[in-house]
This record gives structure tokens, sequence and C-alpha cells, in this order.
């Protein structure tokens, strides 16, 4: 199944799009993986969509991602006597540590680690910033505060802290318990963590997991881009989750974050994911707002790796058709004569590596030689993260035979993954890249690719040597 597009498409599962022959169709409209959202899905169901996918790539015969989305600390006022409460701009409202309904002066908070952290000056945004509130006292058993803005309050509303530092991790019992799960499946590629404040909150979950699936860090707090370069260096990934980024920082400031951040993962040559509400309208409409399809395409032209959708095919009405136009956008943007040019200007200097020269090399010389494509075994990724890392302008066909290695490289721009056993020598490392290009469609007979591969065959992290071959009238090495 040929992608005619680089970025990819995360697509997350939910009641529109748990069976069987719904992710079918996802898949063929144009996602590359599928996220499974743990704050909505219970162990059970996470194991059943999992089977599910796998089912679906065995039929499809792709290598498919699997991303499992830790719900992280949801943080939560408690009950009001009458379910709500009026507030005025101005007024006093108090959160304290009192398990009693509350009322229009005060509700009760049940954590006690906010209670501890925050500081006299420090905001406090309720209900997706709906209300605002300042800390003007606060004595680690109550919080009093102003209301600067917002009249209501109701029942279990999310609460924010775009000022403070908690000291707690970003693991809940519940995510530990979901890590367990997910674990214990050994079929999962990809674990996102919410709200990540800091680098330990990283390793806290690499130690836990000791490399058997990948980290992708989601930047939805102030706090995680004060340390944001340490962050990227302990991920695998990262997520640039801008719902909850608007809610705790100005929403006018979140486009150039999304620039910094893809950048960054640039750089570094780790995957970066754009999300949320990039086709909101389509949970109900099938056709988006252009604002979003302008929103999709500049996430594009930055060239972050994958985009992705959230409650358009997990609970929207068209989740066959929020993905084709998200492809379709890609495809669009890609073929824009403006494209090359913003993504070459933000190519990265490779960093002084034999996988960065080898890369390098690769992609000048099939530029060069106008060939049809790039052929990369990689047996960790490493190559294939590398060659990505170039954004070259010819297709990049990454050889691995690591099945998790290949699913793993689902979500990284312009990779087009296959599952192949080693080459046994060079000859057959060179008949092996020719065939798969032909028969993937890459290249017919006559053409040219360029192969990456390492010496001694078979050795991770070795990749040391580049060769051109002819693609012959059988599909094999020609001249």
């Amino acid at each position: 199944m040929k992608r005619l597009r680089n970025v990819k498409i995360l697509a997350t599962l939910g009641p529109a799009s748990s069976d069987e022959a719904m992710i079918q169709k996802l898949h063929e409209a144009g996602a590359d993986l599928f996220r499974i959202n743990m704050s909505h899905s219970t162990h059970e169901m996470m194991r059943t969509l999992v089977s599910r996918i796998r089912a679906v790539e065995t039929k499809c015969g792709r290598p498919i991602g699997i991303l499992a989305d830790l719900q992280g600390p949801k943080l939560r006022v408690g009950k009001f006597v009458d379910g709500e409460a009026t507030l005025v701009a101005g007024q006093t409202f108090t959160l304290d540590n009192k398990d009693v309904p509350g009322d229009s002066n005060r509700v009760f908070l049940p954590h006690p680690e906010i209670l501890e952290a925050v500081q006299t000056g420090h905001r406090l945004l309720i209900d997706d910033g709906r209300l605002q509130l300042i800390a003007v006292k606060s004595d680690k058993t109550s919080i009093t505060c102003t209301v600067v803005n917002g009249t209501k309050i109701s029942d279990r509303k999310g609460v924010s802290l775009p000022d403070t530092l908690l000291e707690s991790g970003a693991l809940t019992e519940k995510d530990r318990k979901d890590l367990d799960a997910i674990l214990a499946v050994d079929d999962v590629d990809w674990i996102a963590l919410s709200f990540i404040q800091r680098p330990e909150d990283v390793s806290e979950v690499r130690k836990i997991t000791r490399g058997r699936v990948g980290l992708m860090s989601k930047i939805e707090k102030p706090q995680a881009l004060e340390r944001i370069d340490e962050i990227i260096e302990l991920s695998d990934a990262l997520m640039v989750a801008r719902g909850d980024l608007g809610v705790e920082m100005p929403v006018e400031s979140v486009p150039g974050i999304q620039k910094q951040l893809t950048r960054a993962c640039r750089k570094a040559g780790k995957p970066v994911v754009v999300a949320t509400q990039m086709l909101e309208s389509m949970i109900s409409a099938s056709v988006p707002t252009r604002a979003e399809v302008s929103d999709v395409a500049t996430a594009v032209f930055e060239g972050a790796d994958a985009v992705m959708l959230s409650a358009e095919s997990a609970a929207g009405d068209y989740p066959v058709e929020a993905v084709t136009m998200m492809a379709s956008i890609a495809r669009k943007v890609e073929r824009d004569p403006n494209y090359p040019g913003i993504i070459y200007s933000q190519r990265p200097v490779p960093d002084a590596t034999g996988a960065d020269a080898i890369s390098l090399a690769a992609r000048q010389i099939a530029e060069t030689l106008n060939l049809s494509a790039i052929v990369c075994y990689t047996s960790s990724g490493n190559t294939g993260l590398r060659a990505a890392r170039e954004r070259p302008n010819v297709p990049v066909i990454a050889l691995s035979p690591v099945i998790q290695t290949a699913r793993r490289l689902s979500v990284v721009w312009g990779l087009h993954c296959v599952v192949t056993q080693d080459a046994t020598d060079l000859d057959d490392m060179v008949d092996r890249a020719c065939r798969i290009a032909f028969r993937e469609e890459f290249g017919k007979p006559g053409d040219r690719i360029i192969i990456s591969a390492g010496v001694p065959l078979g050795t991770p992290g070795s990749t040391n040597m580049l060769r051109i071959a002819y693609i012959g009238s059988d599909g094999m090495t020609g001249i």
C-alpha cells in the first residue's frame, strides 16, 4: 500500500471506529497508525483494539503502529450543593481540603499536592480556562483566590495550573495500572505521556518500560517548555498537544510554540506529531472549515512527521472522510511549489556521526542523480530516522528484519517500512533492495536506487556503506 505523501496520519479509535471493518477502512483511507486513548478505554477494550489492529495489519500486509495514550493526572474540583455555583468577578473564592459540597464561596479540592504547591500570585484555570482565579493566600490546607473572570463553576470541572510546578510525577496510580496492562500485551509500539512537566517524568517511565515501547512526550504544560531540550533528548518522539497547551498558555502563543517544537525535533532527529482540533468541525460535518484545512497544511509545510485526528475519527460522524481529507490536504501541500523551499530551508546540520554522514550523502546523491528511491536497511530504526531527518525529495524505503522496528517507524516522515529478512551477503543486499523497490512500485526496470547498509551485515548501528544499483527487467539487480 503505497502512500502518495510523506507526512503520516495518526487516527484515534473510539465508539465510531472500534470494529475491525472500520479500522481497515481508516487504514486504507490513509491512517498509518492508531491511537488508543486510555482515558476512555478499559484494559479489555485496549486488548481488543490491539488484536483488531493486528488483524488488519495481517490482511493489508503493512506494518501498523499502535500508540497507547496514558490519561495523566486529571485535576478536578469537588461537587457543589446545587451542582454548580454562580461567581462574580472580584469576589473571593476558596479551594480547600474539606470534603463537603461547595457553594459560591468555596469548594473541595481533592488534590493535596495542589494545596501545598500553589503560591500567592499563581493562576488557577477552571473548566478549560472559562473561569480564572488568582491565588491571594495559601496555607497548605486551602487556597484563597480572587475571581478574575468567569461567572460559573460546576461539579468536577478540571483545574489547570500554568504557574505551578507540582512535585508529584506525571504517572498516576491509574496510569501505572494501565502501563502494566499495555506492557503485558507486548504489542503496543508507543506510549504517550500526558502532562509532562520535567525530564524526570520521562525518565521514570523509561525505567519501567526498559525500551519495550517508544516514549512520546505530550507537550501541554508551560513547565515542559522551560526544559524542552532535556525532554526531547530523553524522549523518542514528541506530541504538540495544542488543546491543553492552549488552556495553560495564551492561545496566540501556541502557533509559535508549534513551530519551535517541530524544528527542535527535526534538529534532534526525533518524530513530532501535531495534534488536537485539526479537523474539529468534521466531528459533525462532512467537510472541514477553510481554517482547519490551513491548520493541517501549516503542520505539513513545517515538516511535522505526523498529524493526528482525535474525536474526528474516534467519535465523529465521518471518521473515514476525516482521514481521507487529511491525506488529501497533505498530498496537495507536498506538491505545492513552495513546499520544497520551506522544507529544505529548515534542514538541520548533520551530527558528526557515521549514520548522519551516510544519510546526508545518500540524500545528496539521490537528488543529484535523480534516483527513484533511497533504500535503507535498519534494524534498530536509527538509520531510518536519520534518513527521514534529511527530508529528501525522493521516497525512502526502510527495510527491517524486526517487525517492532517497522511498526514504530510508521510515525516517521516519509518512511515506507517493509519487513524483510536480513541480507545474507552484499549481492543479496542489493538484489533484495531492488526487488522490494520494484514490488512496492517505487521503481521500474532501468531505474536506479541508492542503498545504505552496514558491514558486517545485520549489525545494528553499523551503517557505513552506500551502493547505487539499477533495477533489472525482472525487478532484480541490473547492471
